[in-house]
């Protein structure tokens, strides 16, 4: 592949998974979009619920397993290295694509907040979930996160220079703002049905299992630094306030 069809497919990757974003926030939350997380069922609930497990899994197999170090080393021998990135990205957006097309409704409400402060909460919560999931990913580099710019380096004939280790902001506080957005967009839904329960106790599971692979490769790419920034920060709770040092820490900085 030429640079500039790289550059162009990595824009068209990106747009790609704009359009799925954005649809999916109604999707979820059940407003604006053709189909729908909470709709009217169309099956027995045993087929419909295992179509929605079998449409989880295909992603969640892909969405993690394509993130591994060792597929990566592999993939890159079939596609460009430029490209490896936006190639995960717009995989990933064509199977949540598949995921809003075939998802089943399954009926049945669980909880359902009409009105009042707690209905407002929810939609609160949910909302603030999508700002602080995409204001996590430019927290660590929006676009590098999602192909662009390595596709954009490759055009202009730059090497690619990954992401260094940082902790900036909401990092500072806890380790995954990012799941922390996807865990109140699941869970914060005025409209509780079981289709939703269904979704989001998978994707919960997905996102814990998820971290233990992710954090392992953290440690294998960063080493004694990132040990340290697992001992300091949570996973998933935010503290607001320093944690206490073990002695050995104390007594490595005062040698400093």
């Amino acid at each position: 592949m030429s640079r500039i069809a790289i550059f162009v497919y990595g824009a068209v990757s990106y747009v790609i998974f704009l359009a799925v974003f954005l649809y999916g926030i109604g999707f979820i939350g059940g407003f604006l979009t053709p189909t729908m997380l909470d709709g009217v069922p169309r099956r027995p609930l045993g087929e419909a619920l295992a179509i929605n497990l079998a449409l989880l899994t295909a992603f969640a197999i892909q969405h993690s397993g394509m993130a591994r170090p060792a597929f990566k080393a592999w993939w890159t021998r079939v596609v460009p290295e430029a490209a490896e990135r936006s190639t995960y990205v717009l995989l990933s957006s064509l199977l949540l694509l598949a995921l809003y097309v075939h998802w089943q409704p399954m009926g049945g409400v669980i909880w359902n907040l009409t009105k009042g402060p707690s209905r407002l909460a929810m939609i609160g919560g949910y909302l603030f979930g999508w700002a602080v999931l995409l204001y996590a990913t430019f927290l660590i580099d929006h676009f590098d996160l999602f192909g662009l710019k390595q596709v954009w380096r490759n055009l202009a004939g730059a090497e690619y220079r990954a992401p260094q280790f940082h902790t900036p902001s909401l990092y500072r506080v806890v380790r995954h703002p990012l799941y922390i957005g996807w865990l109140l967009i699941f869970w914060c839904a005025p409209r509780m049905t079981v289709a939703h329960l269904v979704f989001a106790v998978i994707t919960t599971a997905y996102i814990l299992v998820a971290i233990q692979f992710e954090e392992h490769d953290l440690v294998t790419a960063f080493g004694d630094k990132y040990l340290a920034y697992r001992r300091q920060t949570p996973m998933l709770i935010p503290r607001f306030w320093p944690a206490k040092r073990s002695a050995d820490e104390v007594g490595q900085q005062s040698q400093l």
